[in-house]
């Protein structure tokens, strides 16, 4: 009798099991990644309103990270988008490159934690600033002439 119970508690417990692993939940979607060359335009709106952007020479560097980050985050979508048409656009190509530059001057150089303006900092601002008009330009130019 023993045996007899011990094989239907396990037939059970098999049961429950195998009944179990189809409802594991809702699947996970496919991972978004990161924003392509269509979302550019906002992107850079969005910097263009950042006090970072705006007035590079006066702002703390150690309060620009967030804005370092997002326009070193930009880089990549600006690339894909000057590499997006038939020929690539060298400008915009180049001017992905410059704002790249920038990023990696300021990271280079720990602005993270530097608490005051002025130096290597404000100067990768600066550049920073330059780079993402000159990028707004050539976006901006894009969508009026195709």
């Amino acid at each position: 009798m023993r045996t007899r119970s011990s094989l239907v508690t396990l037939g059970v417990l098999a049961l429950v099991l195998t009944g179990c692993s189809h409802e594991a939940g809702p699947t996970p979607g496919p991972n978004p990644g990161t924003p392509g060359p269509d979302a550019l335009p906002i992107k850079l709106d969005a910097l263009s309103a950042d006090a970072c952007y705006r007035s590079p020479q006066t702002q703390l560097p150690s309060g620009c990270e967030k804005y370092v980050t997002e326009a070193g985050g930009t880089v990549g979508s600006v690339h894909q988008r000057a590499q997006a048409g038939k020929t690539v656009d060298r400008p915009l190509d180049a001017e992905a490159t410059a704002l790249d530059q920038a990023v990696n001057a300021f990271r280079g150089a720990g602005c993270t934690t530097v608490p005051s303006p002025g130096g290597a900092c404000t100067k990768a601002l600066t550049d920073i600033a330059t780079a993402i008009t000159a990028v707004k330009k050539q976006v901006d130019r894009q969508a009026t002439t195709g």
